[in-house]
């Protein structure tokens, strides 16, 4: 059974820092695409950063330059290094395995002025 386990979110101050983590569990995790969305109170669901099974890594132009997808194969782990903090950052961060529907639960990300 396919979990996806995020972990790090919380609360800080604008330009602060934080890292988000995902451990997978139940699927192949080396041979698979992952993803980091975000969704704000309100808005859409929207594709924030994502890191092939190869580690082609694409950034949404929002986040370009202060956000740093990476991943742990041997660790069956997915992280999102958040650096320069701004309040449209405050979201609902989820993990995704792409091109499937696998999601986590999501971790809240709330940054203050």
């Amino acid at each position: 059974q396919v979990q996806l386990v995020e972990s790090g979110g919380g609360s800080v101050p604008a330009g602060g820092s934080l890292k988000l983590s995902c451990e997978a569990f139940g699927f192949a995790f080396a041979n698979w695409g992952m993803d980091w969305y975000r969704q704000a109170s309100g808005k859409e669901r929207e594709l924030v950063s994502s890191i092939s099974s190869r580690d082609v890594i694409t950034y949404s132009a929002s986040v370009q330059g202060r956000f740093t997808i990476s991943r742990d194969n041997p660790k069956r782990t997915l992280y999102l290094d958040m650096r320069g903090l701004k309040t449209e950052d405050t979201a609902v961060y989820y993990c995704h395995v792409s091109g499937t529907n696998y999601w986590g639960q999501g971790t809240q990300v709330t940054v203050s002025s």
